[in-house]
Formats: C-alpha cells, structure tokens, sequence
C-alpha cells in the first residue's frame, strides 16, 4: 500500500473504510519480509566503514553525564524561516567506539519578533582526550553570552550595524575561548588540547528582518544554496579582497557579494586565540540578506570536506532541497547521511529554509 507524504499508515487506516477481513498472521511468510535497503553513497564506491553504529563509547560509574548520544537531530519553524539540524557520528568513530567530537546547540532567546534564534556547532580537537566535553563547552559558553546580549543583538541585526555585531561578536567569541583556556588548566592540560573549531548561526524570529549572521573559529562551512547552485560563502581570510566567492556543487550561481546590502565585508583576520602555544585563527564573521528560496547551510569540518571534495554530494542535496518544501526530521537526517568514501568524521549542520 503506499502511503501519501505527511501521513502515516495508522492515520490512513483510520479513516479507509472497514478493516481488512485478511489479518496479517494469513499472509504469506515471503511477503512480509522487510527490504533491504542499503546505505546510500555518493562518488566512485561504498566508504570503507558499515555505514551504522558499531560499538559504544566505554562508560564509566559516576561520570554517566559525560555520555554523548550516536546522534542528535532538530528542528523549528519561526516565521520565514524552517530549520533542521543534525549531529552525527563519524563512521571512523562508530567503529571505534569513541565519542562523537562534535556538539549541536540550538536555543530560541526572547519572544514574538524580538526573538533571536542561534545555532552552533563545534568540532572538538582530532586525538585529544575530552574533546567531545571542550565541543560542548564550547558551545555552551557562546550561547550564555549570546543569551544575555541577545535585545542589543537583535536591535543591531535589524539595523544593519556592521561595527557594533562585528566588534561584540568578537568578544563574546574572545571570552567564550578564554573560559575553554581557563577550563584547560584547571584540568592540567595545555590550551591546546582542550579547544574546538566553532560556528554559529544568528537568526532574528521577525520576518520582516532577513539578515543572517554568520560568526566563528576554526575549520567548517557555510554555503547558500540559490536556484540550483550552490555557493561557498566561506572563503579563506587571504581571499577578503573582493573575489568571488567559489562555486561548488552543481551549475553556476549569482556571482554576488553576500555582505552588500549591509556593507558587511568577507571575513577578516582578527585573532581570537592569544597564547603562542595555541594554533591562531582568525575570527570568521559574515552576514547576508536572504531571498525567499534560499536554504543556508552551516556545518562542521566533517560535511564541509566532502561538500567540497565531492561534487557528487552538493549535486544530489541540491537534487532533493531545490524547489521543494523542508524535508521533516527523518528525511533530513537521511540526507545528513549520505555517505562518501574517504570522508568518516562527524558530521554537524543546520539547514534554513526560506519562504
């Protein structure tokens, strides 16, 4: 029986006339085998790892708070604006049975329009014991700071302040990293090894407000997909000099500079890590006036890499979110999961639909 998009079996049944005089326990054994449906993949070949979970991170009595579930997934509507997001596993680490690195928050502040919306992921450090907690941490320490300047935020989005969201960003990022610093010692570590690549998403609830910021440290990406195409809206610091921006992806897109309507320039190299003996990066800041259509995507290293790497992958999501409406949780969480050989780290995004 196939069942319409949107509904389940149980609410077709309902409402389908009388019940089936055949009871399933009647049917045939061969004909209710369930399919097997393989994972699916993109590029030449299947990756290397099985493509579900494998083994459990080991647990410990008394630190069962420290647990990180195989997978996380959300989702919101406010306005114009549908979001889904996701945090997954990496095949590497499935296999190993070691804890996901990467960390998802998602956090609404405020009401009605003077709401402001953050998403942030965060890639703890590759081979670093509690990389999965500085991730975390990470996250949540941006989030408090974000939450307790949120009405200035929204005020300074809505009216376009470049000076204002740039500075305050950066100090609420700079302040964020000092606490992971400060973290670092109380646990006798160096600054390096406890410390994660984040990005975030700021998004005003109010529809007539289309701009979207964009802020963070380290390794990720940001791409807009646009009639079709999608755009690399991450460009390297070196590139802020007024090139275009690379495509990837499938077919060519508009040329433009996201940051125009604002006066917003590409992402500058301002340094938000102090110490010598932690690597520098340069704070990432952006923002861009949305058009009905669009969908932007924010994702960590781990789905950025093969976006770029594999154009097979841009090619088939484009496929699949052009034109159509927001997938829901599971179908997004499909999407999330497609897989490319070579490519078996954790993988975090959230997508935002326009209307």
């Amino acid at each position: 029986m196939a069942i319409e998009p949107g509904r389940t079996a149980g609410e077709l049944d309902a409402g389908s006339g009388p019940e089936p005089t055949t009871r399933l326990s009647a049917v045939p054994r061969q004909t209710v085998r369930t399919a097997n449906r393989a994972a699916e993949f993109v590029g030449q070949g299947p990756p290397t790892y099985d493509a579900e979970p494998t083994a459990w991170p080991p647990a410990a009595p008394g630190a069962l708070d420290d647990l990180v579930p195989d997978t996380v997934v959300d989702g919101a509507r406010y306005g114009v604006l549908t979001l889904r997001a996701l945090s997954l596993r990496g095949d590497s680490a499935r296999y190993r049975g070691e804890p996901r690195r990467d960390a998802l928050l998602t956090a609404r502040f405020g009401d009605g329009d003077d709401a402001l919306l953050l998403v942030a992921v965060a890639s703890g450090g590759r081979a670093t014991e509690g990389a999965h907690r500085a991730a975390r941490d990470a996250c949540a320490w941006l989030a408090d700071a974000v939450g307790r300047s949120h009405p200035r935020l929204v005020e300074d989005i809505r009216r376009g302040r470049r000076g204002e969201l740039r500075s305050g960003l950066h100090r609420l990022t700079d302040r964020s990293y000092g606490r992971l610093r400060g973290r670092a010692a109380d646990l006798g570590l160096r600054p390096a090894e406890y410390t994660a690549a984040v990005r975030c998403l700021l998004l005003p609830a109010d529809a007539r407000c289309r701009t979207r910021v964009f802020f963070g440290v380290g390794a990720g990406g940001l791409f807009r997909l646009r009639e079709g195409a999608w755009q690399d809206l991450d460009p390297a610091p070196r590139e802020a000099d007024g090139n275009v921006d690379p495509i990837v992806g499938r077919g060519s897109g508009p040329a433009d500079r996201i940051t125009v309507d604002l006066g917003i320039a590409t992402p500058g190299t301002a340094r938000v890590i102090d110490p010598v003996e932690v690597p520098s990066e340069p704070f990432r800041f952006r923002a861009s006036v949305a058009r009905p259509g669009d969908v932007l995507l924010l994702c960590s290293a781990g789905l950025a890499d093969p976006m770029r790497g594999e154009p097979a992958l841009g090619d088939r999501l484009a496929e699949r979110w052009t034109g159509q409406r927001p997938p829901g949780l599971a179908a997004f969480l499909a999407d999330g999961q497609l897989r490319v050989k070579g490519y078996a780290d954790d993988r975090t995004a959230c997508a935002v639909w326009e209307a």
